[in-house]
């Protein structure tokens, strides 16, 4: 899948595909036709980097309703002859989504069109794990002929049905049918866990890789047969050696690290690192200054995982390096560095702004620093970054770490985040919001109603309205949040 193209951050398309509280509230301001428009464009043409992990589909769906909008621009989607033909499950997974969060709202369209693209669509398998969420038994058994005609009655057709079952996100619909009544669904059904069950046990039965008896030279080999064929297999290979190396190996294995063919030096790095070996963090700079892209990554990354005093005092050396050990050492300092490497850090994350953008990886490390060390002057750059990341899990840190460093959060940017995508930042946002503006508490109460939130956020929710509650400022001893994840 294409990297999606986002709109600028002040437009209601770009709002909207960034998952922002401000989208909806845009939104439902706009003229019906425009904000339904921008809706289903981002429901059509997922806008998520990261699909697998960034949530949009509750906040879609939930404006769906808020606009009572149709669905018909999403069945001619699902049933586009495109679906045909391009079958990766990131075309069609977020409509789906949004359709099984409308269905568990009580629209009968969006339950009807889940079971009509589960028994003809090609991602008919994410269809059905949303139906297994939602629809009634009478409803699943009238899938189970459609799913099963899917599979030829042959070996082959056999098997792949086998492997369908196995990998079944919900496994309540294959359960439903192994006791259906016509015996041809049941028999099949059934067959087909009993296949699955084996297939398991047979992986199980024939593990690869590494054994107890290996030597630390075999252990190097078996690094550098992964890298050849495209597996990095360092960092299991340096718990091997763990397993494998005594005291007398440290020459050969610092050799290996100092000037060791790729698979061998990763993994002799990663092994001394993990182990704070006194020569760890200047093999680790040769290795940077000398090593290929596969070996500086793999340095910087055992660098980062250093716990050690002395890893830190060598992160303050290096934080304003222009190459990726000075990034590393800023995340470092970010993670366990104290009140001392403030600018160190803030150092850091402005400079990662101006030369890699909102967006940048390094960006989520620092962000959290930049709160966890109370960086009072990063207010700025943080909401740069809040307002303008495409990510939605960035923007949350972002505003996790402006709870705890800007004073206007729990007045500003915080009401929007009762709206927002993500439901750790809807927590965040429960918890700060202040309630001088009127939509806070009526947002409050409807979080709470909702049966399709998340208890962490009616959670938070309950504590602004309990007996003890401060409603209308943050929590006593809590301005600035819980500490960052990670």
């Amino acid at each position: 899948m294409f990297d999606p193209v986002i709109a600028p951050s002040g437009t209601l398309l770009g709002l909207l595909q960034r998952g922002r509280g401000d989208g909806t509230l845009h939104a439902l301001t706009a003229p019906r036709a425009e904000a339904l428009a921008a809706l289903n464009h981002c429901v059509l043409r997922d806008p998520r980097h990261d699909w697998q992990v960034e949530n949009r589909s509750l906040y879609y769906a939930r404006l769906y309703l808020d606009l009572n909008g149709e669905l018909d621009a999403i069945e001619a989607h699902l049933f586009d002859p495109e679906d045909v033909l391009d079958t990766d499950e990131s075309r069609t997974g977020l409509a789906l989504a949004v359709l099984g969060h409308l269905a568990s709202y009580g629209r009968r369209d969006a339950l009807a069109l889940l079971r009509r693209y589960a028994a003809h669509g090609a991602n008919w398998a994410w269809a059905l794990d949303e139906l297994a969420l939602r629809d009634d038994d009478a409803g699943l058994r009238a899938l189970a002929a459609p799913v099963l005609a899917r599979f030829p009655a042959d070996p082959e057709g056999e098997a792949e049905l086998a492997a369908a079952v196995r990998d079944a996100f919900e496994p309540r619909p294959w359960r439903l049918w192994a006791e259906d009544p016509r015996p041809s669904i049941a028999a099949r059904v059934r067959a087909a866990q009993e296949t699955g069950c084996f297939d398991r046990w047979q992986r199980q039965m024939r593990p690869t890789g590494p054994r107890p008896d290996w030597s630390v030279r075999a252990v190097f080999e078996w690094a550098q047969q992964g890298l050849d064929r495209g597996a990095a297999l360092h960092v299991p290979a340096a718990r091997c050696l763990v397993a494998v190396a005594g005291p007398e190996d440290r020459p050969e294995i610092v050799q290996a690290a100092r000037t060791g063919i790729d698979g061998a030096r990763c993994t002799a790095l990663r092994y001394l690192a993990d182990g704070n070996d006194p020569d760890a963090l200047d093999l680790i700079e040769a290795a940077v200054a000398d090593g290929t892209s596969v070996v500086v990554e793999a340095a910087v990354d055992a660098f980062e995982r250093m716990r050690s005093v002395a890893a830190v005092d060598r992160a303050r050396r290096w934080a304003q390096r222009p190459d990726p050990l000075g990034a590393a050492a800023g995340r470092m300092l970010a993670c366990r560095g104290g009140v001392r490497d403030r600018d160190l850090v803030l150092g850091a994350l402005r400079e990662a702004v101006r030369g890699e953008g909102p967006d940048a990886p390094t960006l989520w490390t620092l962000v959290d620093g930049a709160g966890r060390l109370g960086i009072a002057c990063a207010a700025p750059v943080l909401r740069h970054i809040y307002r303008e990341t495409a990510s939605s899990h960035l923007r949350g840190r972002a505003a996790r770490a402006l709870a705890a460093t800007d004073p206007s959060f729990a007045a500003g940017f915080a009401v929007e985040c009762l709206w927002d995508c993500e439901e750790t930042t809807r927590e965040l946002a429960a918890r700060h919001a202040e309630t001088g503006d009127a939509r806070v508490v009526e947002r409050l109460r409807r979080l709470a109603a909702d049966p399709a939130e998340e208890a962490e956020v009616q959670t938070a929710v309950r504590s602004r309205f309990g007996p003890d509650a401060a409603l209308g400022r943050p929590p006593a001893n809590d301005r600035g949040g819980r500490p960052p994840a990670g």
